[in-house]
Parts: C-alpha cells; structure tokens; sequence
C-alpha cells in the first residue's frame, strides 16, 4: 500500500517500555506489571498490552495512506486520512481484552497453546475517531443495515501487517453488518488513543476498535475494508478464537462446529497482589479491575478472604468525582471498572474475587470447567494465596 509497509523481518520495531512483561520478542508480545492496571483508569499508553502478530507496520508518507473500501457496494471509495478526519470525532472510553488474557492460569489446569499471558493482556484507553457507521454511509450503506444493498452482510477488515498464520498475508477480521453500522455499538476507525496520535504497536495511522468485544477483532494497521456476505474465511475468525468445550482436543477439533467468538464474558482479577504474597498479619487492600463484554456494566464485585466461603462487595469506580453505576449515561458502558476492598487478614489464607454484570452473568467458580485447548476466555474467579508471616518481636 502506498504509504504504508510491512516489513518482512523485526529490524524496524518501535521502542518500548522496559518495564513491560516479555511473552515473546518476535512478534513482540507483552503486558505490564498487574499493580500497574490499577494505578489509573485509563491505561497510559505504554503501560497498555502489545499484541502482534508479525513486524509493525511502518509508515512512509501519511499523505498517500489511504483505506479502501469494496465489496458488494456500488462504487468502491479510497478514503485518505484528510477525508477521516473531515467526518464527526468522537471520543469511546472502551476497554480491550485479548481472548487470551489469563491463558496462564489455564495451563496449569491441562496444557493450552498460545501466548502465556497472565491478568495483563487488558487495559482501558479512550480512543478518539469516526464511527464505523458514518464511514459506512458515505458509501451507502444507511445506519442500522442488516444488509447491504447488494446484498453484504459482514464488514470485513485487512491488515497491511504479515502473519506466519495467514502464511505471510495479512491479519483479517470480521463483523457483521448490523453491527458496524450501529451508531450505538460506538464502532470506530481510531486514529488516536488517550488524546495523542495512535503509537505503531496499537495501530497508527488507523485501526479499528469495536468495543465489548474481544480484542481480535480490533484491526490494527487497516488496508482495506471488505464488505461481505458471508464472514470473514480468514484464519483468525475460521480456526482460532473460537470457544470449545473441554472434551475437545486438537485429534478431534472441527473448527466449523463453533461460530467465532464475539463478546467477551464477565471477568475480574485482583492486580495489588501476587498470585502468592507473603505479609504480616493486618489489613490488606485488595484492588483490581472488572469488566465485561456487549456494553454490559458491572452490578456487584464480591471479595472473599477465605476462599470464597463468605463474602464483602468491593467498592466500585470509573471516572474520578463520579459514582459508578452500571446502566447509567455518567458511565463508560464499555469500559472496565476499578474495585477496591480492604481486609483483615489474620492468618494464611485465599484472597477470591468474582464479577457479576447487570445481566446476572457471574464468573464460573473453578477454570476446569471452562479449560479449552486455546487457552481463551479463562474468566474462573481470580485467587491469590496469602501467606501470614508472623513476627518475632
């Protein structure tokens, strides 16, 4: 593409923060501290997870960049960034997730394949942009479609990044047409994140962001948009990201019995502690983050410092000066929530917390009962062990 590049080896990668949790270096895969999610509600940008696939993109000239747009449409268009830039900006607090987050927890149970990502693969940022649906119509296509006019029924995205899993294409996605152009599902074509210039490790010059859903479906480094009638045959939506119950395994997986995975389920984890902690007997604060997918707000975080045989519910936040409430306008429906607990924790024991979300979706109790070989969706409640450590004055 004009303007922008793939490169075919890592010699040109973006500095990064080197406080950051190495998965992999090629691709580079990493997430920060667990402490460090909880110190803002909008993730700084370094401190937010990297997930690639391949070499970042690298942009050569801004000014000849351009997204096109085919398919089954009348008059396929090229938009450039000046032509972006010149529709409606809005501004989505949304939280990403990889699938993926968690996945090492999962492991331990029975052996999964994929990157080995702890509680960070998440974070929440505010990405500025034009819906989806306003871009839609200049071709169009009228807000609220469930079809084309001829006849597309998903919006497909392509990235201009190489991935060993499309054997050297690029990354690919899809979602269906109602909801890209929903102008309430707050779809976007982002350029910027946390009020500055998209970075190259989350997608500059432009990526898509569809909130309440999982990050897989987030394009980075957008080519080309594709609109479809059925959806996308690439290998992220065909043969990954896909939920299958434990009886299965890679001698008898067949993909076509799943449909890809969207929303993302209620999930919580504790961030202020270790998976084991060693302290003194007192109070503890106990902090973390929930969240879940398709704009469906936190009702309730409940803690257990025994193991889950009783429990409190944890004080719950997003903006600062603001009460949260789960289904309000003053909420960030798409965006995670901080919760905080403080206990008294006079001997060792189990540190539990669980999410419920305002549809009464709750966490499952145990990760056996959701175990998949890809290692996706690990939302079990989160436990941390505490060990008392008593003093010898």
């Amino acid at each position: 593409m004009p303007g922008l590049t793939a490169p075919s080896d890592y010699s040109q990668e973006p500095p990064r923060h080197p406080a950051l949790l190495l998965n992999s270096k090629e691709p580079f895969n990493a997430e920060p501290h667990r402490s460090a999610l909880v110190s803002s509600y909008v993730t700084p940008v370094d401190f937010f997870y990297k997930r690639n696939h391949g070499p970042v993109p690298v942009v050569d000239d801004i000014h000849k960049y351009s997204v096109s747009i085919r398919g089954l449409i009348e008059h396929p268009k090229e938009l450039y960034m000046q032509d972006i830039l010149k529709l409606p900006k809005y501004a989505i607090a949304a939280t990403l997730q990889c699938a993926g987050n968690r996945r090492t927890a999962m492991s331990k149970t029975q052996k999964v394949r994929g990157v080995g990502w702890d509680i960070g693969a998440i974070g929440n940022a505010v990405w500025g942009g034009a819906k989806l649906a306003d871009v839609l119509e200049l071709i169009g296509i009228p807000k609220s479609s469930n079809k084309s006019p001829c006849g597309g029924r998903h919006v497909e995205f392509i990235s201009i990044d190489r991935c060993k899993e499309e054997n050297g294409g690029p990354y690919k996605s899809s979602i269906p047409l109602s909801h890209a152009t929903n102008p309430e599902a707050d779809v976007l074509l982002a350029y910027e994140m946390n009020g500055q210039t998209l970075n190259r490790d989350h997608g500059y010059p432009l990526r898509v962001i569809v909130p309440g859903v999982i990050g897989a479906r987030s394009v980075k480094w957008l080519d080309s948009i594709n609109i479809i009638a059925e959806e996308c045959q690439g290998f992220f939506v065909q043969k990954d990201y896909k939920m299958f119950p434990p009886s299965v395994n890679w001698d008898n997986i067949d993909w076509s019995t799943r449909r890809p995975q969207m929303d993302f389920p209620v999930q919580s984890a504790i961030c202020s502690l270790a998976d084991v902690n060693n302290v003194k007997p007192g109070k503890i604060s106990i902090k973390g983050y929930a969240v879940s997918g398709g704009g469906r707000g936190i009702e309730r975080v409940d803690v257990s410092i025994d193991g889950g045989k009783t429990w409190v519910e944890a004080s719950k936040s997003q903006k600062a000066g603001i009460p949260y409430i789960s289904d309000d306008q003053s909420s960030d429906k798409w965006a995670w929530v901080l919760f905080e607990a403080e206990a008294d924790v006079p001997e060792t024991t189990e540190i539990v917390a669980k999410a419920v979300d305002i549809a009464g979706n709750v966490q499952p109790e145990n990760v056996q009962v959701i175990w998949n070989l890809r290692g996706i969706l690990n939302t079990s409640w989160h436990r941390v062990d505490v060990q008392i450590s008593q003093s010898n004055l």
